[in-house]
């Protein structure tokens, strides 16, 4: 069946409403620290480097976006004004020096208002602050691992736990931060090779056996923020979430006294104990 050129337009008005309203809802929806329903774009930012994480992605969608009205808008043209019907007698020209200068300046220059922010945002992740308080996350088959060698040096582990929301995110010892403070991340694997993202805190940095690696995050906002191991690392990749809760300086002090009782006499590895009740 055709279509007038009237009906196209009203289809296609009503994709790009359909569009905007998913991209609006995705904001509605969202929550902090974690993923919601008909969520189209990225979490809310939780720490500086996520903000400009979301700066930058915002800055390529509107040049993407741009580009290809441009490249369309050229396309349009080029069907409309020089088909068959409209030149019977094709044009012979060859070369057009202003044409030719431009199509090489313009990327040129696109490319380098993309390259700066995009090398400052590299610079800001992985040019590690000076920390405030040092956390190890060991990941294994299929849990993590954490350990605080500034608070006591205490160990735990944590695991899944099926009965807390949100749903395959909550864990039974959450990792736990004060706010508005430098912390130093550093991973490593007891086994196979694993990946602590937190996406609100725009961190993913690889634990990879017999290596440290170390990234950092700032958290802005008290509350929990969730992640997952985010390389493929064995049967039960998708059941080792990560559960970071970031409080106030009074309340982490509290919480290290009671983590020290707490963790003091408990086996470096809990797994075998807890196993059967978070899996």
């Amino acid at each position: 069946m055709k279509m007038s050129k009237g009906e196209i337009g009203r289809r296609l008005l009503g994709f790009m409403v359909a569009g905007a309203t998913l991209a609006a809802g995705s904001t509605a929806f969202a929550e902090l620290g974690q993923p919601a329903p008909w969520e189209a774009g990225l979490q809310e930012a939780g720490s500086p480097v996520m903000e400009n994480i979301i700066w930058f992605h915002n800055f390529l969608l509107v040049v993407i976006t741009l580009i290809t009205l441009l490249v369309l808008a050229l396309l349009i043209a080029v069907v409309v004004k020089f088909n068959a019907r409209a030149n019977p007698v094709p044009s012979r020209t060859t070369h057009n020096t202003l044409i030719e200068v431009a199509w090489t300046l313009i990327p040129v220059l696109i490319l380098v208002c993309v390259a700066v922010p995009s090398f400052r945002l590299l610079f800001l992740e992985l040019d590690v602050p000076k920390a405030d308080l040092t956390v190890k996350a060991t990941g294994k088959q299929w849990y993590w691992s954490y350990a605080y060698p500034d608070n006591g040096k205490f160990e735990f582990d944590s695991l899944l736990a099926q009965d807390k929301q949100p749903r395959l995110l909550g864990v039974d010892n959450e990792m736990v931060v004060p706010v508005d403070k430098v912390i130093r991340v550093q991973t490593t694997g007891a086994d196979v090779i694993h990946s602590f993202a937190v996406p609100a805190f725009g961190i993913k940095i690889d634990a990879i056996p017999g290596r440290l690696n170390e990234t950092w995050f700032k958290a802005t906002k008290t509350g929990m923020y969730y992640g997952q191991c985010s390389e493929l690392c064995g049967k039960d990749h998708a059941f080792m979430p990560i559960a970071v809760r970031v409080v106030s300086d009074q309340e982490f002090t509290a919480w290290v006294e009671d983590a020290k009782k707490k963790f003091a006499s408990a086996p470096a590895n809990q797994f075998a104990s807890a196993a059967g009740a978070a899996q």
